[in-house]
């Protein structure tokens, strides 16, 4: 009778342990899939909100187009009105490329060699105008809204190189020497500003005797691109082609 006691008190500790053990490993998968739901949606929350900032985007550009072809639709209810429209569009795709010489307000800068009197041993290179000084103040007038330049009757567009050439710079395949003027449309107030900050192309350029002019005008004449344009590896991609 102790044995079968003892076997019946042995049988039921262990069916105990077993218990607390299941609901401990129970509970432990509920806590896994609890922190697993959490992550799970907070995932989908994340793609959710990139698939609506998407389709807002796309959104936009639909509209965009639509409305573009309904301006054309309505432009081919008369075959002037139409051809007139696709004029307006070549007229602005070749205004941004360079191709149409045009007028405005803006700034014009005259640069030439300095005139100061050089000190044994020292570079004479320095007194004079190189191409980077070139580049440095069109990249100044650029970046503060120039619409149109040019550089002693050199329009500059995307393709033009300016480099030195011996004592010259050679600006779209022409040779080019001091004094160089340059014309520049845009907001006159806002082009010298830019030009005539502390620290900025200018003052580096006066640190040398640099000659440098700058005049705001009302009117300032822009001619066109006249150099070659030519497209020998590029090639554009049409719509559908990866």
């Amino acid at each position: 009778m102790k044995n079968d006691k003892r076997a019946h008190f042995m049988i039921a500790v262990v069916c105990f342990l077993l218990g607390m053990l299941l609901v401990a490993q129970f509970r432990g998968v509920q806590t896994d899939k609890n922190v697993t739901s959490i992550q799970r949606a907070q995932e989908l929350s994340a793609q959710l909100k990139t698939v609506t900032e998407e389709r807002d985007m796309y959104k936009k550009e639909l509209i965009e187009l639509r409305n573009r072809i309904t301006e054309y639709e309505n432009a081919a209810s008369e075959t002037s009105s139409f051809t007139e429209a696709m004029k307006k569009e070549l007229e602005k795709v070749r205004m941004h490329a360079g191709l149409i010489a045009g007028t405005g307000k803006g700034v014009v800068i005259t640069l030439d060699d300095s005139n100061l009197p050089r000190q044994p041993g020292e570079d004479p290179n320095l007194f004079l105008i190189h191409d980077e000084d070139l580049l440095k103040v069109i990249n100044e007038l650029f970046a503060a809204g120039a619409e149109a330049v040019s550089v002693n009757g050199q329009r500059i567009v995307t393709n033009s190189e300016i480099r030195c050439v011996g004592p010259t710079i050679i600006i779209n395949s022409v040779k080019l020497a001091p004094p160089f003027v340059i014309n520049a449309v845009g907001d006159p107030e806002i082009l010298e500003t830019a030009l005539k900050m502390r620290g900025g192309v200018i003052e580096s350029l006066q640190v040398f005797g640099i000659q440098v002019s700058i005049k705001k005008q009302d009117k300032i004449e822009i001619p066109a691109y006249t150099g070659p344009i030519q497209f020998k590896y590029f090639k554009p991609v049409k719509a559908g082609e990866s």
